[in-house]
């Protein structure tokens, strides 16, 4: 039996919001093995006065099974 465990993180990106899921799940990766899974639970954006967007943010939640 698999025990399956839920960690919550934000990762941030000035290129795309896929750019900053990419970027989350590598860095997530250093210390957490295991994982499976994420999902995109809110997406943000920074932007200048006109509405340029300059910064994605995202929020996961990344899934791994614990050994």
């Amino acid at each position: 039996m698999a025990i399956a465990k839920i960690i919550e993180l934000n990762a941030s990106s000035k290129t795309s919001m896929e750019d900053a899921v990419k970027s989350g799940l590598k860095k997530c990766g250093e210390s957490v093995k295991n994982i499976k899974g994420a999902w995109v639970n809110e997406i943000k954006v920074v932007t200048e006065d006109d509405g340029t967007v300059t910064e994605w943010r995202v929020n996961l939640r990344v899934s791994f099974i614990v050994e």
